[in-house]
């Protein structure tokens, strides 16, 4: 990927600003909302950079358009290159009998899944043997994403605000030597279904009746989108499956697997998993001959230590180093001081569900080193980014999304409790809140909503409204009082008191 002149272009656009306004990675990193080892990978040229945060980088490196020509040059090279140009209709009359039917078997199936850097990725590779009578042109793959089984609500959540785009995908296809073009058939947040098509920008080379052939392709995904689990399904008959998982060492990974079937129900593989240690990676592997049609055999895993490097390192440091780590704006930074920009609903609905997502990734990240026992929230203005938007989710897990919230009413009835604010993680002050409140907020298409929270969730709501107002709990507290050190706060892991 770095290699290709237009990607070389756009790293050395995204730097000179950079450089320009004196902006060091990480502090890139926090101005869009991406994580410091996102900023370094694409100028690296190890990672493709989403137009979200392309278009992020140009305002506020205040480059005038320059980065995001930069990457629409870029976008319009790849996309020019046969084995990764997308191209987005359905297939005209119906699915061809010699697409995926009769006829088609597989010979060998070879899966392998990789972690690396943050990023998983997948290569497969399907030795096709045509039995059939007549010829087959295209090929049906699936790549399908699940980052909490078990929980589809917070996966759909999580989905919805941070899709699984094709940028990052960047889906690569062969059959033999010849690069293979491709056409969607299903496009969701979290599903892709793809037609790989026997043919190129220079030919066509449709697999025909007694010949084989291998089709090799590989996608990435990122890794805070995958979860710790990977499945291949058998909907052709296979003679040979072959599963390879490799991952990093220092996380000290314990894999099993779990094999299903249209009418058995699940249970462990029916051999063991084999185990090696290769460099700084452990690797997994299993085969299987003849698996019955329909059948499904799946490797799950767990890290015994933190699945990310960055996380690792964050867990070592104080709160407050914590949270400046992971990108929250701390006290002293003006965007927290300001009040918050509108959005023009409808209008800017796109720039809305942008902000969304990247709330919804800092405050994944935040969850992944902190307990929030009471919930937690995040504010656009804590991100860098300042525009009337904010994520709060409940000790429920429930996912509240603010957009251009004001409390309109609010309950006589009051408390105090302790609160603690990600943007001065170092101590916690006892706030005086109302019990319940009424808040006007709008929905992505411009509807305007009032939606009444009580007690802990009212409190939530509240502290992040504030900030979309440029102030912090300190100035909620009493004369007088004054916030204590957390290692005096005796509330950690618990919830706050309702009697």
């Amino acid at each position: 990927m770095g290699q290709n002149p237009q990607v070389v272009a756009f790293i050395a656009e995204l730097q000179h600003w950079r450089q320009v306004n004196g902006c060091s990675q990480k502090a890139l990193a926090r101005l869009v909302g991406y994580t410091p080892s996102y900023v370094s990978k694409v100028e690296r040229g190890s990672m493709l950079p989403s137009r979200s945060f392309a278009e992020s980088a140009d305002q506020h490196l205040e480059a005038g358009r320059a980065i995001i020509r930069r990457w629409k040059d870029m976008h319009e090279s790849l996309e020019a290159i046969p084995a990764i140009r997308p191209r987005h209709e359905e297939p005209s009359g119906g699915e061809a009998p010699s697409a995926f039917g009769p006829g088609l078997v597989v010979e060998h199936e070879h899966g392998e899944l990789t972690l690396r850097d943050g990023i998983y990725r997948t290569r497969v590779r399907r030795h096709l043997r045509n039995t059939g009578s007549q010829p087959v042109t295209q090929y049906l793959i699936r790549i399908s994403v699940d980052r909490h089984p078990g929980d589809p609500e917070r996966s759909n959540r999580l989905y919805r605000e941070d899709p699984l785009t094709w940028e990052e995908i960047s889906l690569l296809a062969l059959c033999g030597d010849e690069p293979m073009t491709w056409k969607v058939k299903h496009d969701r947040d979290a599903f892709k279904e793809i037609w790989l098509l026997f043919e190129n920008a220079d030919r066509r080379f449709p697999l025909y009746p007694g010949e084989t052939t291998w089709i090799d392709y590989v996608y990435t995904v990122q890794a805070h989108k995958w979860g710790q689990w990977w499945g291949r399904a058998i909907r052709l008959p296979t003679h040979q499956l072959s599963m390879t998982l490799a991952l990093p060492a220092r996380l000290e990974p314990v894999v099993w697997g779990i094999a299903t079937s249209m009418t058995v129900d699940a249970s462990p593989f029916p051999t063991p998993i084999a185990r090696q240690s290769k460099d700084d990676q452990v690797v997994f592997t299993w085969s299987t001959d003849d698996p019955p049609l329909n059948s499904r055999y799946r490797m799950e895993w767990k890290f015994m230590v933190p699945e990310d490097d960055e996380t690792t390192e964050v867990q070592a440091m104080g709160p407050a180093e914590q949270m400046e780590a992971l990108g929250i704006a701390q006290e002293g930074d003006a965007v927290l001081t300001e009040a918050a920009l509108p959005f023009d609903l409808p209008e800017e609905a796109e720039t809305a569900r942008r902000v969304v997502a990247q709330l919804a990734s800092s405050l994944e990240r935040v969850g992944q080193v902190h307990n929030f026992s009471k919930g937690m929230g995040l504010a656009a203005p804590q991100i860098g980014i300042g525009r009337a938007a904010a994520i709060v989710r409940t000790r429920d897990g429930e996912t509240i999304t603010l957009l251009n919230p004001r409390i309109t009413d609010e309950s006589a009835d009051r408390d105090d409790q302790y609160e603690g604010c990600l943007s001065f993680f170092d101590v916690r002050g006892m706030v005086p809140r109302p019990l319940a409140i009424e808040v006007e907020h709008q929905d992505i298409d411009g509807t305007v909503r009032i939606t009444t929270f009580e007690r802990g969730t009212a409190r939530l709501v509240c502290h992040e409204i504030d900030h979309l107002s440029g102030m912090l709990y300190r100035s909620r507290m009493k004369v007088g009082i004054e916030p204590i050190p957390v290692s005096k706060y005796k509330g950690t892991g618990k919830r706050w008191d309702y009697r």
